[in-house]
């Protein structure tokens, strides 16, 4: 058994990674990679995925994104990422198509699912598109007004 301040080699991995990228902006896996090496940490691209996946990194506009700093979960956090992300929202029934640039799906979506929105069921994000999927059309047509960049429902949800 080991003694409790012994730090696993996982734990001590994504440690890193967070520290990298809460210092950095690092654009691609091979780049964090290449900063793990320098820091001692060797790992593949396989770990490195999995790592990123486990953590909630998030790929944005600008790079590697922490959870945390891509949507963190405060009132404000659905606004922001709207504002930052959301190009066009079309309610179709109870589904709701976002359109977002490439990249920006993920932290979109990331901020639709941990922003309550009433009526809101789910999402499934994909690289520029991010699927909200709701109740009913209703809730479907209110995401879209709330969503809408002078939509008075948006200024609500800061």
């Amino acid at each position: 058994m080991r003694p409790p301040e012994t730090i696993e080699p996982q734990q001590q991995r994504r440690q890193r990674i967070a520290e990298l990228l809460g210092s950095e902006r690092l654009r691609s896996q091979a780049e964090l990679q290449q900063r793990l090496v320098e820091h001692g940490i060797e790992v593949t691209q396989a770990t490195l995925s999995r790592d990123l996946r486990e953590l909630g990194v998030v790929k944005g506009a600008n790079g590697y994104e922490l959870p945390n700093a891509a949507a963190p979960n405060t009132g404000g956090s659905l606004f922001q990422a709207a504002r930052t992300w959301l190009v066009s929202a079309t309610a179709a029934q109870n589904l709701v198509v976002l359109r977002t640039p490439a990249g920006g799906a993920q932290p979109l979506g990331l901020a639709l699912d941990r922003g309550s929105v009433d009526g809101l069921l789910g999402t499934i994000a994909g690289d520029d598109t991010v699927l909200a999927i709701c109740r009913s059309t209703r809730d479907a047509r209110a995401l879209v007004r709330r969503l809408q960049p002078s939509s008075p429902a948006r200024s609500r949800a800061r």
